[in-house]
């Protein structure tokens, strides 16, 4: 298993961070990495994620846990299990106005150790996103 994880505070409240995170279209406003989404990042829906990390290439994901101001799991890879990517998105209110924001990203799966070779090291791409979700929040 590969896994990549940034955590950070967040002065504002679950409710202001997950209407960012959910807000597809707004993406490319705020997070570094992405050039855009296409699709609807709701409850069970399929979006295709388009990022300068690989700007040739799309990303399918499924939106698999949706539990509002709280936690978002989107899952990605190949049928059977062969390679998945997990990234959960996770929200704690720790009041007063602030938030707890984490991701992780989790690469498992039977051809991990032929693809987990090509997957670069993404702590700073990790750190980058968590960053620009705390300005972005915060500046609104």
């Amino acid at each position: 298993m590969k896994t990549y994880i940034a955590t950070t505070t967040i002065s504002a409240t679950p409710q202001k961070i997950w209407s960012i995170l959910t807000d597809a279209d707004n993406y490319p406003n705020w997070d570094p990495g992405m050039i855009r989404i296409e699709g609807k990042i709701a409850p069970g829906e399929r979006v295709k994620f388009f990022t300068h990390f690989s700007p040739d290439r799309a990303f399918a994901v499924k939106i698999t846990a949706f539990e509002p101001s709280q936690k978002m799991i989107i899952t990605g890879g190949l049928p059977l299990g062969l390679f998945k990517s997990e990234r959960t998105h996770t929200l704690t209110d720790l009041g007063n106005g602030q938030t707890r924001f984490e991701t992780i990203e989790l690469f498992s799966g039977l051809l991990l150790p032929l693809f987990g070779r090509q997957i670069p090291d993404l702590t700073e791409n990790f750190n980058n996103f968590a960053a620009a979700l705390k300005q972005q929040a915060e500046q609104a």
